[in-house]
């Protein structure tokens, strides 16, 4: 959407750009930031707000797009006009690899104003959206159990162990993270998560946040024009933000949902229900391990930002789990942030890196460094039956800047909404 951003001159009338104070002949201002959280979606599940929550979350998620589109573009300058440099000086060869720029990074006052706002930035968001939701987490826990007591699609397991690589993690800094409840029937935790991902992305995810599982529904429609799956399983679904686009895309296919907690379950179920989603259901149990589902019995395994929250193990056990699960010629797709190879500038690859320091990610850095198509191929798929693509967040209505937006295309090596896909098919 573009339109006149008019601001105030002493006398408090709307001066335009270029214009005179208090002269609206001038060219309009072109705005081109995120939009407001008031456009957002809501459903039976959205936490009520108030304005000053609500400005809360609007100026944390202009700050994260000012970091991004402004701020960061300084730390290339600093690291070009400094860092490398004196990583070349005194006989030295320069960084070896992204280690090396990270850690001399950590001595540029550039790079650690802007690192410093950022990680500020993923705290107070999370203390936002904890705010807003333990105020009434009685409350939302009831509307989750009234919409989903009694329906058979959600399938918690109280007996499910904790894999420490979770267990002992608050993701993103979030508190809990995904799995912990402070009573019977919790969803705050989750509540918080569907409405911040608003500021965690700068509201390049559409009104609802999807724009991830549309981007793959593209990719499948218009690449496999015939694929008409009946199953699909989507792993690590949390509050099912990118299943519910999959389960829309395809109504005649069931869609399962896994998740290690009951909490994002609950709460998804509950949502999915409440934007009219019928053909999906939720199970909590480990994906490394699935033995209540038979040997080929889905068409689509699917993954979206998921496997750099795995453990070096749990991670090859997904996938050899996906192929197992994989009926003759279905197809496995895992979206994430593109791999570090050695076209990928040191740089790029030092920023990337940030999020496993400085942002509760502890295996993103291994995750991307690997080799994913030699990990797809000791899953047991073959090497040319690998796929690779890049997609971008596709949003559903002109409020919310998508990929085409100069301000969406600010790139903070991390957060931005574009993905590259790695899959194979059975």
């Amino acid at each position: 959407m573009t339109y006149a951003a008019p601001s105030q001159n002493a006398n408090g009338a709307a001066a335009r750009q270029a214009g005179k104070p208090g002269d609206n002949t001038g060219p309009a201002q072109v705005y081109d930031g995120p939009p407001d959280y008031r456009t957002t979606g809501r459903h039976q599940m959205s936490p009520d707000l108030a304005h000053d929550e609500i400005e809360r979350l609007n100026f944390l998620t202009q700050m994260n797009r000012h970091l991004a589109g402004k701020v960061l573009p300084f730390v290339s300058t600093a690291y070009e006009a400094r860092v490398e440099p004196a990583l070349k000086s005194n006989g030295k060869n320069g960084p070896r690899d992204r280690h090396d720029v990270r850690k001399a990074l950590l001595n540029d006052p550039m790079f650690q104003t802007w690192s410093a706002l950022r990680r500020a930035t993923m705290e107070q968001r999370q203390q936002a959206g904890r705010w807003t939701t333990l105020r009434q987490a009685e409350t939302l826990a009831d509307k989750a159990k009234s919409l989903t007591e009694g329906d058979r699609r959600l399938k918690l397991d109280p007996a499910l162990k904790m894999p420490r690589y979770v267990e002992a993690i608050d993701h993103h800094c979030m508190p809990g993270s995904y799995h912990k409840e402070m009573f019977p029937g919790d969803v705050s935790g989750a509540a918080s998560y569907d409405h911040g991902l608003f500021v965690t992305t700068g509201g390049a995810l559409g009104r609802w946040c999807s724009g991830g599982g549309h981007a793959v529904v593209d990719w499948v429609k218009n690449n496999l024009p015939d694929f008409k799956p009946k199953r699909i399983l989507d792993i690590g679904a949390t509050v099912g933000h990118n299943a519910l686009p999959i389960a829309q895309a395809f109504p005649d296919a069931e869609v399962v949902a896994v998740d290690l907690g009951a909490p994002v379950l609950r709460y998804a179920l509950a949502r999915a229900k409440a934007l009219g989603v019928d053909n999906i259901s939720f199970i909590q149990a480990d994906a490394t391990s699935l033995p209540q589902f038979a040997d080929g019995s889905f068409d689509w395994v699917q993954t979206t930002m998921f496997l750099h929250e795995l453990s070096h193990t749990a991670l090859r056990d997904i996938l050899s789990e996906s192929y197992r699960l994989l009926s003759p010629g279905g197809i496995m797709l895992h979206v994430e942030q593109p791999q570090y190879t050695p076209q990928m500038p040191l740089f790029e690859q030092a920023m990337r890196d940030w999020d496993a320091f400085y942002n509760n990610e502890p295996f993103w850095s291994k995750m991307h460094e690997i080799d994913m198509d030699d990990y797809v191929i000791k899953a047991g798929f073959f090497p040319d039956h690998i796929l690779h693509a890049d997609v971008e967040a596709i949003v559903d209505v002109d409020e919310f800047k998508g990929p085409d937006s100069p301000a969406a295309q600010a790139e903070d090596y991390g957060r931005r909404a574009a993905w590259h896909v790695i899959g194979a098919y059975k």
